[in-house]
């Protein structure tokens, strides 16, 4: 497979996860009392989403020239399926109350959510940098592909601007004395 097909190949199953997670995060942000089962639900919504990603990658042998990032990335992928699981589980038995809330929040469950997203934002950086340096090795030379247009398959496969610039701050919630 050439990085061309390569990347429209992941380009394609990308742009479907998208408007799937931006529907699914707009109907998120549509519920006006977001208790820790919407949040369970959300998360089974958007695991399905990355299950079909998965499934859609498996058949992809990629291109020598990317296949360390492709396994990279998709490693990554896998495992933060079953965190995310395990957030939803979590959440499922949360109470909808500032206890349950601040407990959920505090939990290791959500701990690991939040590495899980910090690795994915380090894993991004990390897949950057290697096609960066692979096209610095001139393994690119001979391919129709320019560094931005490199920077943009980044973007693409992982979804880079859907990670938070604080993932230690995501799902969160106040304590009281914030919101006095």
């Amino acid at each position: 497979m050439s990085l061309t097909e390569y990347t429209e190949r992941i380009n394609a199953i990308e742009a479907q996860a998208s408007d799937q997670g931006e529907s699914l995060a707009s109907e998120a942000g549509e519920i006006e009392d977001f208790a820790p089962q919407d949040l369970q639900t959300m998360l089974e919504r958007a695991r399905t989403i990355r299950v079909e990603v998965d499934e859609a990658v498996a058949d992809i042998v990629p291109p020598e020239q990317v296949a360390d990032v492709h396994d990279l990335v998709f490693d990554w992928h896998q495992d933060f399926i079953a965190t995310e699981e395990a957030l939803a589980v979590r959440a499922g038995s949360t109470p909808h109350t500032a206890d349950g809330w601040t407990d959920l929040s505090d939990s290791p469950e959500m701990e690991a959510y939040r590495s899980a997203i910090a690795d994915g934002k380090h894993v991004c950086l990390e897949f950057q940098e290697r096609l960066d340096a692979t096209e610095a090795r001139g393994a690119f030379a001979d391919t129709p592909w320019i560094p931005g247009e490199m920077k943009e398959v980044v973007e693409r496969v992982l979804g880079c601007v859907w990670f938070p610039d604080n993932p230690e701050d995501v799902y969160r919630y106040p304590s009281a004395a914030s919101t006095s």
